[in-house]
């Protein structure tokens, strides 16, 4: 007997330790729908501690990109590029806040990410696949820009207009051409001709490298450009004379004049001062005098990038110092003085948003090389909705049907084995929330599957009930030859189901692994309650009062 009550004991406190896992699922997801994403400090901690739901039962973005490893020269890879890529990205989007995030590896260089719960998608993409390359360049003089704008000139006359957005997308044609411009022939072929720098208009009062170009000539202007040195988003702009590159500017000035339009800058090609160097970047507000509300982005430089960024300054009092991000400049400030401390800011930004999603990917670190996308999937809240209610209606379906065959089939004794399945399934769930888990569909098809798997169990103990029974052993004789010819088959069964969902779980994608983890679970418990907890049952009773006739 006293064996009994430690057996009821353990059960107890078992039921216990679970039901306080499962207490914060079962109290966030009795909030109303609307009240689950507030900021409120006890809606948060529910959030977390939560049973989480998939991508296909709450909505979301489903993303696979892949990493372009062309972009690295062979001697330069270092094998691991996937794994930092995805490392970079795993950053990024625990910033930007999403709950459970999916993000793993697919083939050889395929990222498959999966955002649940996202508000917005396209936002999210930007910043997933942002490059978030960050350089100081030293803004050049005005003769150098015309120099550099020469050099583009040149290489259109000497090529002919006619073949531009045909075939100047070669970088082979291109480099032909900047190298024809160097002849001494170049500059009688001019004459007075400028195709590209035609485009543009001189700044008053500017000595620095920058020009004007009205909106009505920036598509012309941009495709010569790109012909010449190079599309920026696809590599990096080819310098011209005087190791010059030519960058546009971020935004668009004068918009709300008649003659609206976008600077072009001509910076230093070898940056002193990149990305690398900035230690934090956090979200800050009047950076600029112009508009003291707009957000832009504080950032501050690690010990060797400080040293740097006082180097610079120190050395370039007057010169302008452009902050360029993946190819365009975002600001341009003059330097007034030597600045030490290792504070810089990035200004010029469209919108709040934009400067916290920039301050998320440069925290983060930049993408080892270009991600392209491959699939892009947005699955809405109200079809997740929809899964979760057909799901829990195939659920309660297969579950009334087992409860009705057990009961009909094996009296008292299949309700025993309902309650057992009731525990199985309060098990499952309670571990879920535990482990932080996430449901998706496939999941709820593996609990679905283990209801089976459940009944498999007691329907293997049962019928190795009766058959004791039938051949005139007493109900505690028929229980124990029942219980101990039963457990090997059920413990081999359930092992090697065991076995197939670990696999399943270590190398499948999402999907799989959600229904992979509901099996695994399902399968622990179900061995635990056929076992265990229909066969306390049965001793308990018993050791109460005698059992001549048991129902089943």
């Amino acid at each position: 007997m006293s064996n009994l009550r430690v057996k009821w004991a353990f059960l107890v406190i078992v039921l216990a330790i679970f039901g306080f896992y499962l207490l914060p699922t079962l109290r966030y997801y009795a909030l109303p729908a609307a009240d689950r994403d507030k900021e409120d400090p006890k809606v948060a901690n529910l959030r977390g501690e939560a049973m989480h739901l998939g991508l296909d039962l709450q909505g979301g973005a489903y993303l696979v990109y892949e990493v372009d490893l062309s972009k690295i020269p062979p001697d330069q890879r270092r094998g691991d590029e996937v794994d930092r890529a995805i490392e970079v990205i795993r950053n990024r989007v625990d910033q930007y806040g999403v709950t459970e995030p999916v993000i793993q590896k697919q083939g050889q260089n395929r990222i498959v990410i999966q955002l649940p719960g996202l508000q917005d998608p396209e936002r999210a993409k930007e910043l997933v696949g942002r490059t978030a390359r960050l350089d100081f360049l030293l803004v050049k003089n005005r003769q150098e820009l015309y120099q550099a704008m020469t050099k583009v000139d040149q290489a259109v006359v000497l090529r002919g207009k006619s073949l531009l957005g045909a075939v100047m997308d070669s970088t082979a044609l291109a480099d032909s051409m900047l190298a024809a411009a160097d002849s001494a022939a170049a500059d009688s072929i001019l004459a007075g001709k400028h195709p590209f720098s035609g485009l543009f208009q001189q700044i008053p009062n500017q000595d620095a490298g920058i020009v004007y170009c009205p909106a009505e000539n920036i598509d012309k202007a941009r495709e010569i450009l790109k012909a010449v040195t190079g599309d920026p988003a696809k590599e990096d702009p080819r310098p011209l004379a005087g190791n010059t590159v030519l960058l546009w500017g971020s935004r668009s000035f004068g918009a709300g004049s008649q003659n609206p339009g976008r600077y072009l800058y001509a910076l230093t090609a070898k940056a002193d001062l990149t990305g690398d160097n900035v230690a934090d970047a956090q979200v800050a507000f009047g950076l600029e005098p112009a508009r003291p509300n707009a957000a832009g982005v504080s950032l501050t430089l690690d010990k060797r990038g400080a040293a740097i960024f006082t180097r610079l300054t120190g050395n370039n009092v007057g010169r302008q110092l452009a902050i360029v991000l993946d190819h365009t400049v975002q600001s341009a400030p003059v330097i007034r003085d030597k600045i030490r401390g290792g504070r810089a800011s990035i200004t010029g930004l469209a919108s709040d948003d934009e400067a916290k999603d920039l301050g998320i990917v440069l925290r983060a670190g930049a993408l080892p090389t270009d991600i392209i996308a491959q699939e892009e999937r947005t699955v809405g809240s109200t079809l997740g909705k929809d899964s979760i209610q057909e799901g829990i209606r195939a659920s309660l379906v297969g579950m009334a049907l087992v409860v009705v065959f057990m009961v009909i089939y094996y009296h008292l004794s299949g309700a025993l084995s309902v309650l057992a399945l009731i525990i199985n399934l309060f098990l499952l769930f309670s571990t879920l929330s535990m482990l932080h888990g996430t449901l998706t569909l496939p999941g709820i098809a593996g609990i679905v599957l283990t209801i089976g798997m459940a009944v498999d169990a007691n329907v293997l103990i049962l019928e190795r009930v009766r058959e004791e029974i039938r051949n005139g052993k007493t109900v505690r004789g028929a229980i124990d030859a029942g219980y101990g010819r039963a457990l090997v088959t059920i413990v081999d069964s359930n092992l090697t189901t065991l076995i197939s969902s670990v696999v399943l779980f270590q190398f499948g994608t999402g999907p799989i692994k959600g229904f992979a983890t509901t099996l695994m679970i399902g399968i622990i418990a179900n061995v635990f309650t056929a076992v265990f907890v229909t066969r306390l049952v049965y001793d308990s009773v018993m050791a109460k009062r005698q059992i001549k006739k048991l129902s089943i």
